[in-house]
């Protein structure tokens, strides 16, 4: 079982930067692909950006490539996400996610929100122009 609490977000002017922090409990947070969901009002909940167990793969979105960086450090079961040259569009809810699925030493990134049985509670980003 894995409890998911995210931190970080917040209201920030165009081009500016938030980081959030997803605080994982339980001791097989290493074994766990992570990822970072985001959803906008009246549009679909949308994969962000998702790690491997060690943070050897890693998958970021088109929309946020160049400006979004996921890390993680197991030693502190955290995940972060690094939101940079943020954008109005980048406003919505976002959640922090694990894997179902335990791996023992395979590396996989995922994008599918069926992939993933723990969710945070959410954390407002809200970018001004």
């Amino acid at each position: 079982q894995v409890q998911l609490v995210e931190s970080g977000g917040g209201l920030v002017q165009a081009g500016g930067s938030l980081r959030l922090s997803c605080a994982a409990s339980g001791r097989t947070f290493s074994g766990h692909t992570m990822g970072w969901f985001r959803q906008a009002p009246g549009k679909e909940r949308e994969c962000v950006a998702s790690i491997s167990r060690s943070g050897i793969r890693k998958y970021v979105a088109d929309s946020v490539k160049g400006r979004f960086t996921i890390s993680r450090d197991n030693a502190k079961n955290t995940v972060y996400l690094q939101m940079n040259s943020l954008i109005p569009e980048d406003t919505a809810v976002y959640y922090c996610a694990a894997d179902r699925r335990y791996y023992y030493g395979t590396e996989n990134y995922s994008v599918r929100d069926e992939d993933y049985g723990y969710w945070g509670q959410g954390t407002q980003v809200t970018v001004s122009s």
